[in-house]
C-alpha cells in the first residue's frame, strides 16, 4: 500500500464510520496516548520492567497501526501529503547526515 493509499483509507472511513475527524488537539493528544502504549510494550518486552497481567493482550504491531493511524488523520485534516513529506525528509537526512553516522564512534561495529 502506499501512503497515499492509506491517506484516502483513513479519510473514507473516517467520513463515512468516523463521522468527522476530531479537533488537530485531541488527535496530538491522542497521538502521545498511543506513543505511550507503544513505550510501554517497549519497555516490558526490551527493557527491564515485567508485564503485568493487563498488559498481556497487547501488541505491538497494533499499537504502532494506532499510531501510524493517528498520524495519518493529523496529516489529512492539516492538508499535508505524507508521501511528499517523507521524500523532503528523506532528502534531508541524505545530505545532513551523509557522513555523520558513519563517522560516529559509537556506531562502529564491535
Amino acid at each position: 500500500m502506499e501512503i497515499s493509499e492509506a491517506q484516502k483509507l483513513v479519510d473514507d472511513w473516517i467520513k463515512t464510520v468516523g463521522v468527522r475527524y476530531f479537533n488537530e488537539l485531541t488527535n496530538m493528544a491522542m497521538l502521545t496516548e498511543e506513543v505511550g502504549e507503544v513505550a510501554r510494550i517497549i519497555a516490558r518486552k526490551y527493557g527491564e520492567q515485567s508485564f503485568k497481567e493487563s498488559d498481556q493482550s497487547k501488541n505491538l504491531d497494533d499499537e504502532l497501526a494506532d499510531v501510524l493511524w493517528v498520524l495519518i488523520c493529523l496529516a489529512n485534516q492539516t492538508g499535508i501529503d505524507l508521501t511528499a513529506a517523507f521524500k523532503r525528509n528523506l532528502e534531508k537526512k541524505n545530505i545532513r547526515d551523509f557522513d555523520r553516522h558513519k563517522n560516529n564512534p559509537k556506531l562502529k561495529k564491535e
